[in-house]
């Protein structure tokens, strides 16, 4: 079984304040990622999103995990009648007027990839390289 973590890092030529609130404002979130209306950087909040593949729903079931303001945020991340836990991070490093982000997705072989297609490791590479190499990127370069 692989418990190898996914760990993505892209830098975006964006302050960290900008890219900061791109991930934590709600409002903004909906633009590049998921709806999650209320969302809150608070420790022990809890929210949930629905996430499509193909003709499937998945709902997502998180709570926050860790924040320190304007470089970490962490939350579980789980499905709705499906087995497995996973957590997510996102860190920022601020480098200059640039801010470079590492994305940790780990606990990816508790939700049994092998047999639930849709939750296979793949499925979650793809997701990420998408959200973080074309829809983060065009949100904050392209406002």
């Amino acid at each position: 079984m692989d418990n190898t973590p996914i760990i993505m890092e892209r830098t975006y030529n964006a302050p960290a304040d900008k890219v900061w609130e791109a991930i934590t404002n709600a409002e903004q979130m909906k633009q590049w990622y998921f709806d999650i209306p209320g969302f809150r950087t608070e420790v022990g909040y809890k929210f949930q999103f629905v996430g499509c593949k193909e003709e499937e729903e998945f709902l997502h079931l998180c709570e926050v995990k860790e924040v320190v303001a304007g470089k970490k945020l962490s939350h579980s991340w789980r499905y709705d009648g499906y087995p497995g836990d996973s957590l997510v991070t996102w860190e920022l490093f601020s480098e200059g007027d640039k801010t470079r982000v590492v994305l940790t997705h780990e606990g990816l072989e508790t939700f049994e990839g092998d047999k639930y297609p849709d939750l296979a490791k793949e499925c979650f590479m793809e997701g990420w390289t998408g959200i973080l190499g074309t829809s983060l990127t065009e949100f904050l370069e392209h406002q």
